[in-house]
């Protein structure tokens, strides 16, 4: 009788670890295709389409900040194309004004350091 509470134990054990497991993978595999799922760009009417260039200044690397911020920029709703040259120290960006406005970006660029690393300048809309 105790070798039957044994074997019956082990098999419950097993089929719950089994069983969660299957759903823990199910829900990485449904989260990593949710986060990983490229972005959809909404084309932006030609009326509404504004371009601004503007000067970065803080920036200390072509990888790390230039990129970060040029990353940052891609991701707002509403930005056709940013794009941030870190030896020029300039970034401009093609978006929707009635989603963006000059001041937007200008936020989104000094909160992606600690509010004080990076600081715009001279922006031409």
């Amino acid at each position: 009788m105790k070798f039957t509470k044994i074997i019956a134990s082990i098999a419950i054990a097993t089929l719950v670890l089994v069983s969660c497991k299957k759903n823990t993978t199910e829900s990485l595999t449904e989260a990593n295709t949710e986060t990983n799922a490229p972005k959809v760009k909404q084309p932006i009417a030609a009326e509404n389409v504004q371009t601004a260039s503007f000067t970065v200044d803080g920036m200390t690397c072509p990888e790390g900040c230039a990129k970060t911020i040029e990353q940052k920029l891609s991701d707002l709703n509403g930005v056709e194309k940013a794009a941030v040259d870190f030896e020029k120290k300039t970034a401009t960006v093609t978006f929707d004004k009635t989603v963006q406005n000059p001041e937007s970006l200008t936020k989104v660029v000094q909160e992606t350091g600690d509010g004080k690393t990076y600081k715009v300048s001279n922006m031409k809309s």
